[in-house]
């Protein structure tokens, strides 16, 4: 297992990031000094979109690894955060594992639906088709680099790995949550980019209608993957979210 894992062990509080599925372990990078600097553990696993046995390679596979992974580090329980697919995964383990779970951060979370799924990208592999696909995934478009083109070249033309992903998407597009968000009992944050294409503002909504103790937090000019392209409005979300679950935790 990779990882990265930050912080006092002995803080009290164990913050448990997941990232998306084109994603790894540098979309969280920004949250860490942050977190850390609270006094906070932060721990990133990188999910195992592309090593999964085939016939694993589906949430509730990732959710497994999750609970697994957990497991073996000693963490009985933990704030979750989850962005895009890792948002859909974080949402399943709360419904799925409420006792491991001390509080919710969902980013542009996948699981009411996505408008832009990866298999679409899938039917052509040149950069100029490429890029105003990859670019939805932010409100400016700047953030749409060479090097990310780049690897979502790599990853596409990876038979592996594309095969992979198509099975994500469509365990994605099979596996909403929206009837089951009354189960989510952590207090959960939404941080959600006004402009989210993927995710739009609706997904939020449906969100925070569904789960009981729940804020929904807006970031202006922003896109999908909030931590990456609003850092400091997203980290001032965030650390307040973990002040206020640490906060009721010593009251308990």
């Amino acid at each position: 297992m990779q990882y990265a894992d930050s912080g006092a062990v002995s803080s009290g509080l164990t913050v448990l990031l997941l990232h998306g599925m084109m994603g790894d372990i540098s979309n969280w990078e920004s949250v860490f000094g942050p977190a850390r600097s609270t006094g906070y553990r932060v721990i990133c696993p990188l999910l195992p979109v592309y090593s999964l046995a085939l016939r694993k390679a589906t949430l509730q596979g990732v959710v497994d690894f999750v609970v697994d992974f957990t497991n073996k580090l000693g963490i009985q329980k933990a704030v979750i955060a989850g962005n895009s697919l890792g948002g859909h995964v974080a949402a399943i383990y709360a419904i799925k594992h409420p006792e491991r779970v001390e509080g919710l951060i969902l980013a542009g979370a996948s699981g009411i639906y996505e408008v832009e799924m990866s298999t679409s990208i899938m039917r052509r592999k040149d950069r100029d088709y490429l890029r105003p696909r990859v670019s939805k995934t932010f409100f400016d478009p700047i953030h749409c680099t060479e090097e990310l083109l780049d690897d979502v070249i790599e990853i596409i033309n990876n038979r592996e790995k594309a095969i992979r992903l198509i099975r994500f998407a469509r365990s994605v597009e099979d596996s909403p949550v929206v009837n089951d968000l009354h189960r989510i009992k952590a207090p959960t944050a939404l941080i959600w980019g006004k402009n989210d294409q993927i995710t739009p503002p609706d997904v939020a909504n449906t969100f925070k209608a569904g789960i009981d103790d729940c804020e929904l937090n807006w970031i202006d000019e922003c896109g999908h993957v909030p931590m990456l392209e609003q850092p400091e409005a997203f980290n001032s979300f965030f650390v307040r979210f973990l002040n206020k679950v640490a906060g009721s935790k010593a009251l308990a």
